[in-house]
């Protein structure tokens, strides 16, 4: 009996295990047929297009355009996606080696795709969860994720888009050669912070080309393809030199690295020069000029020459004119004044509490005082504060910024562009925001006097006097002083920079001479005609002030800026060449000759002599300063015969600003020139460049030889008959 239980048992077991197994062949058959019908609908493109042979030959990786100064510094990138294309021969044999033995140690002997790491992946990662077991992708199946991407196909998506990258690696093989692809996935891998190809990554950590690499800081790169921010060694440094050792341990493994030299480089600190161009850069605001100026130029381009450029992809080189020492020098002197002079600024509006007054003209809700914590533009480095938004925008309110202008007027081109004090935080450009220009404009006005017969030696009167026709106006000097027994000749009222005798000429020109010098010099149009437009009330950029005095320092040819010298293909080819501009005459050669004599002195002896007293400047120059009423806005312009240095200072919106003389123009805006001269004189190449002598003949600069005053009435007449000259 128990034997016949014993066989029906077995029976029963072999019929079961007869069903197992058939079942596991049915649903192996399943998979099989499954596998083989998904890939018949991925390889017929049911499930979208594939690119054919044709299309894989002309691959093109989008590249970066280059922005590059006047002395060939890279000084900025146009991108869709941050990449530049490096040749084959620029590759470092140890970075290939890196790379290989990380991502495809088989890379040279397969077609495309590895069956050995399909294999490992089923087993290892799939049938026992072995999350080290490594991933089954090849090196050319990754350069086609980086290129085509991955569409979504619902729970399907996974296997569609490794049939479609399998398809696409094998054709891409009998297309490319091995170095090729490697080259190909080189330009086009990932390293984020939104960097793609290793010409860039090698830039953005370590401030150098592929090239340069050492074997340490390939293994850095190659290591952060596995998860490019989790090893970022800038975020992470801890988590980027394990992934680097064990880079260098795989190269070790395929004999690309001896062991000595293995263990020497993991000992190895990661050495960073992080440099990037788009968070920190010299000259952002003069960058981002260029990009605008650039598309207008490529678009024009493409439409006569019926070509497609493309400022963002196409890898164009765009050469400027701006000089990379020339701005770092304006970028230092700004920094060093503005961290003094904000310090003086908040201790004064402590003392007199205007920022009282300041939240009287606010309106906020009870929203704006809930706090936060905040991160805020600091000279050194962005400044965490906890505060509310009345904090945040009393901060900005009293922050002083800067501007400044270098150009060539012999030609237009801008030599130095700084718009403010960070492209990041505070993109708006101050170059290019129209403010009270202040006695900055005088020159302007006097120019326009020496045009229409007036002489440098007539005498004004300097008394204080009402102009009811005009709201009881009442025109004071800055320093408040007068002369009603003394006239004052016109030279000395200008580099004095005396607003009562300006007025005066302003009444003996007709106002059409200066409406006309103002429209010739593309000023903002005169809408009125008060008298207060000869002391500076016209808003002017920083951009038309310095395209203005270059017509005096041009000898009275006004030249408009510009900014690109040419634009090149990423072969070299010319696409965009400037064209030397015709120059518009606006002064005469002798009457800008004679305000430069005037202007000299102004340096000399007048409103900007500290430039000479304090800051020890001896090269030749002619400046004018301006200082808008209330201490708003703070000028200082200046120039030689070969370039014109222009300056404003003042708070973003003028309703907070200084209350004393430290809020000059000679105190706020002249000592960032000054700065700048002072670096200039101490560079021998820049000096012999820019600070050119003046070439007036003497007949000219006598034009000024009076005396300063001149007394008035019978005395006067006699002093002037009988008396000594001056």
């Amino acid at each position: 009996m128990e034997t016949i239980k014993e066989k029906l048992l077995q029976l029963k077991e072999k019929k079961t295990l007869r069903l197992l197994l058939k079942s596991i062949v049915i649903l192996l058959l399943f998979g099989v047929v499954s596998v083989i019908l998904l890939f018949s609908l991925v390889y017929f493109e049911v499930f979208g297009k594939l690119p054919n042979k044709e299309e894989l030959t002309s691959i093109i990786s989008e590249e970066a355009s280059l922005i590059y100064s006047s002395d060939e510094v890279i000084i900025g990138k146009l991108f869709a996606e941050n990449r530049t294309n490096v040749k084959l021969s620029q590759i470092p044999t140890h970075l290939k080696e890196a790379l290989i033995a990380t991502e495809d140690k088989r890379f040279y002997s397969h077609n495309g795709y590895d069956g050995q790491s399909y294999a490992r992946v089923f087993f290892r990662s799939l049938l026992l969860q072995d999350a080290s077991g490594g991933g089954g992708s090849t090196i050319t199946q990754q350069l086609i994720k980086n290129l085509y991407g991955r569409q979504y196909h619902g729970f399907l998506s996974l296997p569609i888009n490794k049939i479609k990258e399998l398809i696409i690696a094998s054709r891409i093989e009998k297309v490319y050669s091995k170095d090729e692809i490697l080259l190909l996935y080189l330009n086009s891998v990932p390293f984020g912070e939104n960097v793609f190809g290793v010409e860039s990554a090698a830039n953005r950590f370590f401030n150098k080309s592929v090239n340069e690499l050492n074997i340490e800081e390939s293994a850095v790169l190659v290591g952060m393809l596995k998860a490019n921010t989790y090893y970022n060694p800038r975020l992470h440094p801890e988590n980027a030199k394990k992934r680097r050792n064990t880079v260098l341990q795989l190269m070790n493994s395929e004999t690309y690295l001896s062991n000595e030299d293995t263990n020497s480089l993991q000992k190895l600190p990661i050495v960073l020069h992080y440099n990037n161009l788009n968070s920190n850069a010299t000259a952002g605001y003069f960058t981002y000029q260029v990009k605008k100026k650039a598309m207008e130029l490529i678009k024009t381009v493409n439409e006569t020459s019926n070509s497609n450029y493309n400022l963002e992809t196409d890898g164009l080189k765009i050469y400027t004119t701006l000089n990379y020492d020339m701005q770092q020098i304006a970028e230092k002197a700004v920094k060093k004044q503005l961290i003094i002079k904000q310090q003086q600024l908040d201790k004064e509006l402590a003392s007199n509490k205007l920022k009282n007054k300041w939240l009287h003209k606010k309106q906020f809700t009870e929203n704006d005082k809930h706090k936060r914590t905040m991160q805020l533009f600091d000279w050194d480095s962005t400044k965490t504060i906890t505060g509310n938004k009345i904090d945040s925008l009393w901060y900005y309110d009293k922050m002083l910024n800067a501007a400044v202008l270098i150009t060539n007027p012999k030609n237009g081109a801008v030599i130095s562009w700084v718009g403010g004090n960070n492209f990041n935080t505070l993109p708006f450009d101050m170059v290019l925001s129209h403010r009270q220009i202040a006695s900055a404009f005088k020159p302007f006005l006097y120019a326009t006097a020496l045009e229409n017969g007036i002489s440098p030696c007539d005498y004004f009167e300097n008394e204080e006097k009402t102009y009811p026709k005009y709201e009881n106006w009442k025109p004071q000097n800055a320093d408040h002083s007068s002369t009603p027994d003394k006239k004052v000749a016109l030279w000395y009222a200008l580099i004095q920079s005396m607003n009562i005798p300006s007025v005066n000429l302003y009444f003996k020109l007709e106002k059409e001479w200066l409406i006309d010098t103002c429209k010739k010099l593309q000023f903002p149009e005169i809408t009125d005609d008060a008298p207060s437009i000869a002391l500076g009330t016209l808003d002017v950029s920083l951009l038309e002030a310095t395209r203005a005095y270059g017509a005096f320092a041009n000898k009275g040819e006004m030249k408009d800026v510009y900014m690109i010298q040419k634009i090149t293909d990423k072969e070299g080819n010319i696409i965009y060449e400037e064209i030397p501009q015709k120059a518009e005459q606006i002064f005469t050669k002798e009457s800008t000759q004679t305000l430069t004599t005037i202007l000299q002195q102004a340096v000399e002896q007048g409103t900007g002599n500290s430039i000479r007293n304090t800051y020890n400047i001896k090269s030749p120059l002619a400046g004018k300063t301006g200082t808008a009423q209330n201490y708003t806005n703070a000028w200082f312009m200046a120039y030689t015969p070969n370039i014109v240095l222009g300056t404003w200072v003042g708070t973003s919106k003028n309703d907070v600003h200084f209350t004393s003389g430290k809020g000059s123009g000679s105190s706020l805006a002249l000592p960032i020139v000054a700065n700048i001269l002072k670096e200039i004189e101490n560079n021998p190449e820049l000096n012999e460049q820019y600070l050119t002598p003046f070439d007036i003949p003497e007949e000219i600069s006598s034009k000024i030889d009076c005396a300063p005053y001149r007394e008035k009435g019978i005395k006067g007449f006699f002093n002037r008959l009988f008396g000594k000259k001056k």
